[in-house]
């Protein structure tokens, strides 16, 4: 009896979640349109009144929705840090996470900075610039300086006006700013890592303000494959003889 009720309220959920998710694909409902009322929206869909209700405070802590006292219930924009809590815990414990979340980003940064370079206003070429000085007074900074790449890549992606984009790198942003503290800490076995990590940046820079997508695309890529050969010397011990000897 109780597996029929577990049932029947995952299929109910799913039904609440389905009518929300196609009306906003569809157009039809937007941030701050209200909903039906709970009894017509269970009489529409063949849920109980108990599961519309547990499907909606479920989507409340989502964000995706809010109950307001003597309105109802209203649609509105989902708060994007839900989604990095979720990809945090998700896969903070896969074991090769940093190797996961490089390839995302990649694959979001490369496309972003292509669009970047069409579309970046002067705002977003001071943001740019402003970040690129960051990394500079940050250099020997492991936090600090994880933080400074973090922005000047998040930048970048904000820089290509594709809300898709920006949502998708935003979303993991706790597991970019570890990967980018991870690479910074780096900095102590490898000195030579600081000319690398302010001219790398400063080329990508410079490329974005040309408005050369191939140039910069290309740049970036060599950017995240240097920024690899560093880790794969720092796990066979190859560090830099001047931290060695240091």
């Amino acid at each position: 009896m109780e597996l029929k009720r577990t049932t029947e309220g995952e299929k109910g959920f799913e039904k609440v979640f389905a009518f929300l998710r196609e009306r906003l694909l569809a157009g039809s409902l937007k941030p701050g349109d209200r909903l039906i009322s709970e009894r017509e929206l269970a009489t529409l869909l063949g849920v109980s009144r108990p599961i519309v209700r547990e499907a909606l405070r479920a989507l409340t802590v989502l964000g995706i929705v809010e109950i307001r006292d003597r309105i109802g219930t209203v649609v509105t924009r989902p708060d994007v840090s839900v989604l990095n809590d979720f990809f945090t815990f998700a896969l903070a414990q896969q074991a090769d996470m940093l190797d996961d979340v490089m390839q995302a980003r990649v694959a979001i940064e490369c496309q972003a900075i292509r669009l970047a370079c069409e579309r970046a206003n002067i705002a977003d070429f001071e943001r740019l610039q402003r970040a690129l000085a960051k990394i500079g007074e940050t250099i020997d900074e492991a936090d600090a300086g994880g933080m400074a790449d973090f922005e000047f890549h998040r930048a970048i992606v904000v820089a290509s006006h594709s809300e898709t984009l920006t949502v998708l790198h935003s979303s993991m942003a706790g597991l970019l700013t570890h990967s980018h503290r991870s690479r910074r800490e780096l900095v102590q076995a490898f000195p030579s890592m600081k000319t690398y990590l302010i001219d790398d940046h400063r080329r990508i820079f410079e490329a974005v303000i040309a408005r050369d997508p191939e140039r910069a695309d290309a740049t970036l890529r060599k950017h995240f494959a240097i920024g690899d050969e560093y880790r794969r010397r720092a796990v066979v011990g190859d560090i830099d003889k001047t931290s060695a000897s240091g």
